[in-house]
């Protein structure tokens, strides 16, 4: 596939690039491309290409005042260094969003930390490209050297698509190139755009850049003039189509695909921990007798260590639910379980404009909460806002599979498809899901009453993901899990530690039971005695508000300092300290719980008030320890 192309674009492959390949490129004179915008539509494709153009050699921040997220990377194999900042997906520059705001002044060079950039790279989907010019326009009005890139160009020529790209080079006066973001191909060109000297851009018919009716019409009159011809969907897509978005049988293979996944996750994932959990077990042994005696190898292996593996070993099943969301998502089913979960949106108040950053939170409700910029309507997101911690996320998932490992049996429930132990995990997905809904219902019956608004998606191709984008997504959830675990859950273990060795008694640590730790945990246990809880599970309570999983820890260090427990594993540890009922009581309880610092932080910075946070947290736990405490006294009676 050609690159940057000055002649008849589509099933025609007998154009020729700007410059042949191995012609040498002139360099920019004065001044080299130090920074690079990379700006698009939403779903555009423009994250898989950022991806692919930095390699990961990336950094994630927010740009100051605002809670956008700021993604800049460094331009791989670039003669010197090249930083490509990632804008958020807009659809005008129009700043009425955060997005657009952040957008522009990016652009112009009016944010703070950032130079303007020296050239821009415009991501436009070519299979939509008719409502897409419409930002190209405004972009390009700004001055600034300016490659326009049509991804998706591998599905457009599939489904018989077609375009002059020279006559919409000179419709938009810059340089238009047919790339594939998934594969890979076309992307030589931006190297080359970036490396060449740069004249000034041919004069080319303005609409009025603030009227939207304008621009759109212009938009329709530059498809006809380029000659577009819009692709056609696979025969076998729209029949995808037909049973995926069937309104009986959609929902029910949703349904299925999500127990599938979650059968997966456990059928599979847990030999993979078990092994893993084996590995770090056997590591720690053949790390003991290179440990002085005393405290310095308490601290480390009975504390540090056991307190941080008690959490790795819940990677290869975090991984594997990430690997079946990234197929699904890169696939296109996930935008039709979106149109699919509209419908039960609109029941309560919401529509699907809200899917998409509640199936995001199932990650985690911090980037979800973020992405309900959104919804354009002020009540629907606060409502989405506040809903969000209820949906599952992974920082739930260690708990949950310690816990169902240790006492719900490996039972078959239907068969090899599904097994009791799925089953439970699919259980609380749900309950985390229902709860959502019903607070949703809640709240949009009465504070955050508002009328309905329209949901309009595009719907992607189906189209088989890539080893790669699914290994650089994988990649990416393994680095945030590992420095999750070198940071805080290693602090807190340390803490936790040193709590069970003090206060010391002739130098030597306490008993557990008289250490300071255990002071503070039976201060408590009065309150969660009812639920079943006991005081060592008090404190990974407290723990876990600074982080979900950071309880997993800190009931790793508490066993492993224990003498009763400390050859034991975690799972045989708690079944030998904890009740079934209350362990259920438990599982409930991390259904419903905010235990999150970081999620709550977001929430008053995205409402500017600490009355939703507060209000948020307050109500959960209220949720949590009324639901925990009826399992509790019913399984309690029914198991006696």
């Amino acid at each position: 596939m050609t690159s940057i192309l000055n002649g008849r674009c589509g099933c025609d492959t007998s154009t020729e690039p700007l410059f042949a390949i191995g012609e040498k490129v002139p360099d920019v004179p004065g001044r080299e491309i130090r920074t690079v915008a990379l700006i698009g539509p939403p779903n555009s494709g423009k994250s898989t290409l950022f991806n692919r153009l930095t390699r990961l050699r990336q950094k994630v921040g927010n740009y100051p005042g605002v809670t956008v997220e700021q993604r800049v990377g460094v331009l791989a194999g670039s003669g010197h260094e090249i930083r490509i900042v990632d804008l958020p997906g807009v659809y005008s520059l129009t700043p009425y969003s955060d997005d657009e705001r952040v957008a522009v002044e990016v652009l112009t060079g009016q944010m703070d930390g950032l130079p303007r950039p020296d050239a821009v790279l415009l991501v436009l989907d070519v299979t939509h490209l008719s409502r897409q010019l419409v930002l190209a326009k405004p972009v390009i009005a700004l001055g600034l050297p300016t490659l326009v890139l049509l991804n998706m160009a591998d599905v457009f020529a599939k489904g018989g698509g077609s375009l002059d790209v020279l006559k919409l080079a000179e419709e938009l006066g810059a340089p238009v190139a047919m790339v594939s973001a998934t594969l890979g191909t076309g992307l030589d060109t931006v190297d080359r755009f970036l490396r060449q000297e740069h004249d000034p851009l041919p004069e080319a018919l303005l609409p009025v850049l603030q009227d939207l009716p304008q621009c759109r019409k212009w938009a329709s009159q530059v498809g006809r003039r380029i000659d577009y011809q819009r692709h056609v969907p696979s025969v076998w897509s729209r029949r995808l189509d037909d049973v995926f978005l069937h309104k009986i049988w959609g929902p029910v293979i949703f349904v299925v695909v999500v127990g599938a996944v979650f059968q997966t996750v456990f059928g599979l994932g847990q030999p993979l921990s078990t092994a893993f959990q084996d590995l770090l077990t056997k590591l720690g042994q053949q790390a003991a007798p290179l440990v002085p005696d005393g405290l310095v190898r308490s601290l480390l292996l009975d504390g540090l260590w056991k307190g941080v593996s008690s959490v790795l070993v819940f990677l290869p099943q975090i991984l594997l639910l990430f690997l079946f969301i990234g197929f699904l998502e890169d696939s296109g089913y996930l935008a039709r379980a979106a149109l699919i979960a509209d419908r039960t949106m609109r029941g309560v108040g919401l529509n699907g404009k809200a899917f998409i950053p509640l199936l995001s939170a199932y990650a985690c409700a911090v980037p979800a909460i973020m992405a309900t910029r959104t919804i354009e309507n002020k009540r629907d997101r606060i409502a989405t806002i506040l809903i969000a911690p209820f949906m599952t996320c992974s920082a739930r998932l260690p708990i949950y599979t310690l816990l169902i490992a240790a006492f719900i049996p490996n039972r078959p429930v239907v068969g090899v498809l599904l097994s009791a132990r799925a089953c439970a995990m699919l259980s609380l997905y749900l309950l985390g899901f229902l709860a959502a809904i019903v607070t949703a219902k809640i709240l949009k019956s009465s504070v955050l009453r508002s009328a309905a608004a329209p949901f309009v998606l595009e719907l992607p191709e189906y189209r088989w993901p890539t080893w790669q984008s699914i290994g650089l997504r994988l990649f990416d959830r393994a680095r945030v899990f590992l420095r999750q675990a070198g940071t805080y859950i290693l602090g807190v273990s340390l803490l936790v530690w040193v709590l069970t060795h003090l206060p010391l008694h002739g130098g030597h640590a306490p008993q557990l039971e008289q250490s300071a730790i255990a002071y503070l945990g039976h201060g408590i246990e009065p309150l969660i005695r009812p639920l079943g809880f006991n005081w060592k599970i008090g404190i990974g309570l407290l723990t876990s508000v600074i982080a979900r999983e950071v309880i997993v820890g800190t009931l790793g260090t508490i066993y492993g300092t224990d003498p009763a427990t400390h050859s034991m594993t975690l799972q045989n540890a708690l079944r030998q300290d904890l009740a079934p009922a209350g362990a259920m009581a438990l599982l409930v309880f991390f259904a419903f719980a905010m235990q999150c610092t970081s999620t709550l932080a977001v929430v008053r910075r995205e409402t500017n008030s600490w009355k939703w946070p507060v209000v948020q947290f307050v109500y959960m736990t209220i949720v949590a320890y009324a639901a925990a405490f009826a399992v509790n006294q019913v399984l309690s009676t029914l198991l006696h």
